[in-house]
């Protein structure tokens, strides 16, 4: 206990509310930027290292795959440990990381097998950081305030997009990567000061948490069972478990299409993921102030259809920064809203105490898809939509005045393909009324006499 009160009493003039929740945002977002100028580094050296789209996947899928498996364990024991003190060992550990990385690098160690194993590390921690951090919001905040802190989140990654690429390549050829990696490091060490300087309290046991209360296996298994019970929650999330399917199977080469048709331009690749940044940047800023669609269900749905119509298909038809910056800015200018939506809902429906289970469960179902798409759209860019488009066959001549024929192309077929069908997904969401009237038929666990445990 005396451990807990020196880190959480209020008596310490910690801050708390939108005040302390507007702090852990500020580290957030300087600890997203020094990650974000990593990952391009990165990018860049696996890039010029292999020239294979397959390579970057792996990268990605060495990450991302821990992260969503490990969800439901990490949803457990967060709802069981102090949530501030789960953030800060999660950001503890992703700086140990990019320390790791830049001795090895430092030493002219550094391997493409590096990046698999220190990704699924970092990745297996991050599975700890969503629950906590999205569990720690319903705590610090009021329920009016949910889509806004929602916005800002959303913000954060977004303002890291914009600037994390341009800072990455005007950096790169100064400091090398050696120093962009010291940034980084500094910035995970702002992110945990942050979250000392604030009060996150700890979620008062409701009904639903004790129902739910067991063996570490059963509270794993527990946000599955409560989401089952609640066909809107889980029509939601299938929604999402195929938007991101589909959406993995294109962003997954975003990078090597770029580098592939602007000749390995690296300041290109810079501006695009910056224009994508900026998409996410209004967006976050549309909503903080917004506040949303009064239906939440309508960001969700619309939402992902004009992400993929305006965003994916523009990236995949285009030829040039312009209509590229175009795409990027719109595939994400809609994100704020789709997820800032989503999570108003599940904060306001799901009990606090159980959010930790429940959210990393809702992680997993919908993102078990994304690292299965990452995985596969490395080895068919390179083996099935290149060569397909650098060949003779009639539906290269086809789709030639479309995507281009030269390298490249392949993969920009796969953006318009995952465009075209991930506007339906989103449209189609609306055919099920378990999920267009999710608000309605779900109550808030505020409202349910049985939640009250005053």
């Amino acid at each position: 206990m005396a451990v807990e009160r020196s880190i959480n009493d209020p008596v310490q003039k910690q801050l708390s509310g939108m005040r302390g929740f507007t702090i852990v945002w500020i580290g957030q977002v300087i600890s997203l930027l020094g990650s974000g100028m990593t990952w391009f580094a990165l990018t860049i050296w696996a890039w010029q290292v292999s020239g294979r789209a397959t390579v970057l996947a792996l990268v990605g899928f060495s990450f991302f795959g821990p992260t969503v498996l490990l969800s439901p364990l990490a949803g457990a024991l967060v709802d069981r440990w102090n949530r501030k003190l789960v953030m800060m060992l999660s950001d503890l550990v992703a700086g140990l990381v990019t320390l790791f990385i830049l001795i090895l690098y430092a030493s002219g160690n550094l391997q493409v097998w590096h990046l698999y194993a220190s990704g699924a590390l970092a990745g297996a921690f991050q599975a700890f950081q969503f629950p906590a951090y999205s569990a720690a919001v319903t705590t610090m905040l009021s329920k009016t305030h949910y889509a806004r802190a929602s916005g800002m989140m959303s913000l954060a990654g977004s303002a890291s997009e914009i600037f994390a690429p341009l800072l990455g390549g005007l950096l790169l050829g100064r400091i090398g990567m050696a120093g962009i990696f010291l940034i980084d490091v500094v910035t995970f060490v702002i992110a945990i000061m942050a979250l000392l300087a604030v009060h996150i309290p700890q979620p008062k046991v409701t009904a639903e948490g004790r129902a739910g209360q067991g063996s570490l296996w059963k509270e794993s298994l527990y946000g599955f069972r409560y989401i089952w019970g609640r066909p809107s929650l889980l029509g939601l999330q299938l929604v999402f478990l195929v938007d991101n399917l589909i959406a993995s199977f294109g962003f997954t080469v975003l990078a090597p299409m770029i580098l592939a048709r602007g000749g390995n331009n690296g300041l290109l690749l810079g501006s695009v993921q910056s224009a994508m940044g900026v998409g996410g940047v209004v967006g976050g800023l549309l909503l903080s102030v917004w506040g949303g669609p009064r239906r939440k269900v309508h960001g969700v749905l619309m939402g992902m259809s004009l992400s993929s119509l305006l965003g994916m298909l523009l990236l995949g038809v285009g030829r040039g920064l312009p209509v590229w910056a175009a795409g990027a800015f719109f595939s994400s200018f809609f994100i704020p809203i789709v997820n800032g939506s989503n999570q108003a809902i599940w904060q306001a429906k799901v009990a606090p105490d159980v959010q930790g289970r429940v959210f990393a469960s809702r992680r997993l179902i919908a993102q078990i898809s994304a690292p299965v798409a990452t995985l596969l759209s490395g080895p068919l860019a390179d083996h099935v939509f290149e060569p397909l488009m650098a060949g003779s066959s009639a539906l290269r001549l086809l789709l030639g005045p479309l995507v281009g024929t030269e390298t490249g192309s392949g993969m920009a077929l796969m953006f318009v393909l995952a465009g075209l069908v991930g506007t339906l997904v989103g449209v189609g969401g609306y055919a099920f009324r378990v999920v267009r009237d999710a608000e309605m038929i779900l109550p808030d666990y505020d409202a349910k006499k049985e939640g009250d445990d005053e």
